[in-house]
């Protein structure tokens, strides 16, 4: 036998058992780390538990892939579900703290009470627009009531004032040098005016009564009646 025919022939068998052991070799090794993964996640926690840590994925040809819980852990709230638990213990008002207290009503009111100023009319007339010589200048006050019911209202002349004025100057008032309360309490029925008389000496009135008080000289007069914050309309008369 030719001694080159049987060299070739071992040297093709030998590289095929090479190749071959090459693979086998190989082909453990791939088993041996799909072991070694499998028991790393096994001793972990169960493949694709999501209450653990870490998930693995062994494959037989590929490489280890590692992921991490997309969710936080259960135990820990997010920050929105710990806002909407503490909007849920929060105790909401009660309708009766909320709402506004309703007002009293008002108390009833009965014949003779004393009227309301709002349902009172003041007015003030002249008895002529010049006075000359010695004429002493007249006027009429009237108190109307516009209430349903009767009512009391204090028409004395510190209450209810007549006042007389020129160029912004006090002259003379109902309400200087009264003697006594100057109360005179009236009942006034709806639509029935109160009228009092006042006459006018021409003479100027301040806080001294006595002795002898100096005559208005000729001129334009301003008078005016007033009670409280209700007025009259300004009558102008002229002293000749």
């Amino acid at each position: 036998m030719d001694p080159d025919t049987f060299r070739g022939d071992v040297g093709v068998e030998g590289a095929d058992v090479y190749w071959r052991r090459r693979v086998s070799v190989l082909t453990g090794m791939l088993v041996v780390v799909a072991v070694v993964a499998w028991a790393c996640t096994s001793a972990s926690g169960k493949p694709g538990d999501k209450t653990g840590g870490v998930r693995a994925t062994p494959g037989a040809s590929d490489p280890m892939v590692v992921s991490l819980p997309s969710s936080p852990a259960s135990g820990s709230p997010s920050p929105t579900g710990a806002a909407a638990l503490a909007a849920q213990a929060e105790p909401s008002p009660s309708p009766s703290a909320s709402r506004s207290p309703s007002p009293k009503p008002a108390k009833p009111r009965r014949p003779g009470d004393p009227c309301d100023p709002k349902n009172l009319v003041i007015a003030l007339r002249s008895g002529q627009n010049v006075y000359a010589g010695d004429a002493a200048p007249t006027f009429l006050l009237t108190v109307v009531s516009t209430d349903r019911i009767e009512c009391t209202v204090d028409v004395g002349p510190r209450t209810l004032e007549m006042r007389v004025t020129s160029g912004g100057q006090r002259i003379w008032s109902t309400a200087d040098c009264v003697a006594g309360e100057g109360v005179d309490r009236q009942t006034l029925e709806r639509g029935i005016p109160y009228v009092r008389s006042i006459t006018w000496d021409r003479r100027r009135s301040g806080t001294v009564c006595s002795g002898k008080r100096p005559t208005a000289g000729p001129g334009t007069y301003v008078a005016s009646a007033h009670s409280g914050h209700l007025k009259s309309p300004k009558v102008v008369f002229h002293l000749r």
